[in-house]
């Protein structure tokens, strides 16, 4: 390694003109494509530095252009392209093992789960059981965390008694803690005692529901990773799911919150047609958007619940007022006229099974049209069943969302039954099925034959949310993992050379210019700025490097995921000029977080070389403590006699490899001081 150093001080130095016409023409090229570098940018604003590169269409196509590759003779690499409602997150199951070790874990486990009355083993329970027990196993001192009710379990109010219980379900001791009561957290004596400990009832606690900071900071004032296992509260901004991650260097999916997001990704893809979507439950008002989006993308409509009576009386039918609600006829309006608009058919149900106060057990048939004063519908009569299934034969897939109910009479209704029977014939016929929210989901296993081949979201809350369009905030928390394998045969020509990562690499000037002079390197540009790595890829074609490339993606929580694949040495990873971003306090040095100081130590070969520079004196500093502080006794700074000279601070007077970044030249040629430093890791084992 201390010969891969050398060998880079000799051929990218100052006085080598061959590399400042590369660099030139890079500039010249650049410059060529209408790129406007505003030298008088902000120097918090880092990634503004190039304004406008091309002029004409781009494609986009998530941040990989396939031409790229295509020119080279290379096979297309599959884009990484997240979607923001479903971006690519770090699970518990991609997490190293091996880093859990002594290490203080809290898990936001689900309590509607681990508490119920009547625990079975459902797969929902088994995962939510094997996240606390994996962890375990792995030897993490454990901080389970959660709310609780008398509806979960009347039996299960006090922490004591539910640490007793979670005992018996884990056949593992749960102490209980009451140290968020006491403010001593930060002690935390009993995590000597105990591998895991239970804190308080959160619904006791303001903060949570308020997202409060100072709250999740003091629940997290010894956690080292942090665990959401709770995904039924994926769609709520709470301190517990929210608010912690903020203060933990690691945030994980477990694996309960990993099935159920996958469930979620199956239950939105409307990859098969016919489809149609059969809405229960009410509450248009609020679920309008939802119910829009289900309309635009499905082949039919069917309402089995309240919101039927909506849609007849957007469609002009009468319906009794006391069975209408308040002000979605708008909605109801807007829904029909784009159901109409895309020619599917919008099914409610002919007629209804009623019943009336004065004789609850007498039930009766009528008509939708004519139902009587007095009569309540409490569930869709024969006619209207007859019409549902005639539509959904020949469907290959089905979303049940919401429960087949009007009114909540005093005995059973058959609605779901029905239905339920109708969905176990057509899975013998490959048609896929989801089924979402509570109540639906009881009634499958409670009547279907082939519950196996159901896809079941017992949460019908996340649902609803997403189909809104928006995000889901205890997910968004969580860390970022790459989302697919990286094809590196098809990113180098030579993918076991030794690999040379910089973080946050902007316009590409720097990679680009090493990439040109040393074709025995490969370079793997990461970045946050989709546009700006396209372009780069775009430069990468134009040129014909061959061991260059540029992956979009923030590398603080997918650097070890990316680099980890790589089948050659990391030889040296460079973090040039990040932006310190002032303005945020909260936000501070968030690039250069414990996690992504960890993955650099665990992944840089044996002598590897981590290069740092900023022109803010404080940004450097913060750079060298963290990296020292938890880089695991692996990595330690190179003095001037292995490297260039230093001032009186320690700081390298001269860039060692002679290749500027556009940033570093723009503050060398104002005269200003640039900081920069290098560590080194030892060759020596720990």
């Amino acid at each position: 390694m201390a010969q891969f150093f050398n060998l880079l001080q000799g051929t990218l130095s100052p006085s080598n003109s061959s590399f400042y016409n590369c660099l030139n023409n890079a500039m010249m090229f650049l410059q060529h494509k209408s790129c406007s570098y505003n030298r008088k940018r902000d120097k918090l604003q880092k990634y503004q530095g190039i304004q406008s590169f091309l002029q004409g269409s781009w494609k986009v196509i998530d941040h990989v252009e396939k031409c790229s590759l295509q020119a080279q003779g290379k096979a297309y690499v599959h884009d990484a392209g997240e979607l923001d409602a479903f971006p690519h997150i770090q699970t518990l199951k991609g997490f190293p093992k091996e880093e859990l070790f002594a290490k203080v874990v809290m898990v936001r486990f689900d309590s509607a789960i681990l508490l119920q009355k009547e625990l079975d083993l459902k797969s929902q329970v088994t995962s939510a059981v094997s996240t606390i027990k994996y962890l375990f196993e792995a030897g993490a001192k454990i901080i389970l965390l959660s709310d609780w009710n008398m509806k979960i379990n009347s039996k299960l109010l006090v922490v004591e008694s539910v640490a007793d219980f979670l005992s018996s379900v884990l056949q593992l001791k749960v102490a209980p803690s009451r140290c968020i009561s006491n403010c001593s957290l930060s002690k935390m004596e009993e995590l000597e005692k105990a591998d895991i400990l239970l804190l308080e009832n959160l619904s006791e606690f303001k903060g949570e529901l308020a997202n409060c900071s100072k709250f999740a900071e003091q629940l997290s004032s010894v956690v080292d990773i942090f665990v959401n296992d709770s995904f039924s509260n994926s769609h709520k901004i709470l301190a517990s799911t929210v608010g912690v991650p903020r203060f933990c260097s690691a945030c994980v999916a477990g694996f309960h919150f990993e099935e159920s997001l996958c469930q979620l990704k199956m239950a939105a893809q409307i990859n098969k047609k016919p489809c149609i979507a059969i809405i229960g439950g009410g509450n248009l008002f609020d679920k309008a958007s939802a119910v829009r989006y289900l309309a635009s993308r499905c082949d039919g409509l069917v309402f089995v619940g309240m919101m039927a009576f909506q849609i007849m009386h957007a469609l002009g039918l009468h319906v009794p007022l006391n069975l209408l609600e308040g002000g979605p006829l708008k909605e109801a309006s807007n829904i029909v006229q784009l159901a109409q608009n895309r020619k599917i058919p919008i099914l409610y149900p002919k007629d209804f099974w009623c019943m009336t106060n004065d004789f609850p057990k007498q039930m009766e048939i009528f008509p939708a049209y004519g139902i009587l004063d007095g009569w309540i519908p409490v569930d869709p009569g024969p006619k209207a069943l007859d019409e549902i299934n005639s539509l959904l034969t020949g469907c290959k897939k089905i979303i049940w969302i919401g429960p087949v109910k009007f009114r909540l009479p005093s005995q059973d209704i058959y609605g779901a039954s029905k239905l339920v029977s109708m969905l176990d014939r057509l899975t013998q016929s490959n048609c896929e099925i989801t089924v979402i929210g509570n109540m639906a989901c009881k009634a499958v296993m409670k009547e279907s034959s082939f519950v196996s081949v159901y896809n079941m979201v017992e949460n019908a809350s996340v649902v609803w949310e997403f189909l809104k369009g928006r995000k889901l905030p205890g997910l968004m928390a969580l860390d970022r993992a790459y989302p697919v394998e990286i094809d590196w045969n098809a990113a180098y020509s030579h993918p076991s050379q030794p690999l040379v990562v910089d973080i946050g690499s902007g316009n590409g000037l720097f990679l680009l210019a090493m990439a040109k002079r040393r074709e025995d390197l490969n370079f793997l540009g990461l970045e946050i700025n989709e546009k700006l790595v396209r372009r780069c890829l775009d430069c990468v074609h134009q040129y014909g490097i061959m061991n260059g490339y540029f992956i979009a993606t923030n590398a603080t929580s997918t650097f070890r995921s990316i680099v980890s694949s790589y089948p050659g040495d990391l030889v040296l990873v460079s973090i040039q000029c990040p932006n310190p971003d002032f303005n945020k306090p909260e936000h501070r040095w968030r690039m250069l977080q414990r996690s992504l100081v960890e993955a650099v130590a665990d992944l840089l070969a044996s002598d590897g070389k981590v290069f740092l520079q900023s022109d803010i004196e404080a940004v450097a500093v913060r750079m060298k403590e963290h990296f020292l502080k938890y880089g695991k006794g692996k990595l330690s700074v190179v003095h001037n006699e292995d490297c260039t000279e230093t001032d009186r601070k320690g700081w390298l007077k001269e860039n060692p490899f002679g290749v500027r970044s556009d940033w570093e030249q723009h503050v060398v040629d104002r005269g200003a001081p640039m900081y920069r430093l290098m560590l080194s890791k030892s060759t020596r084992p720990n």
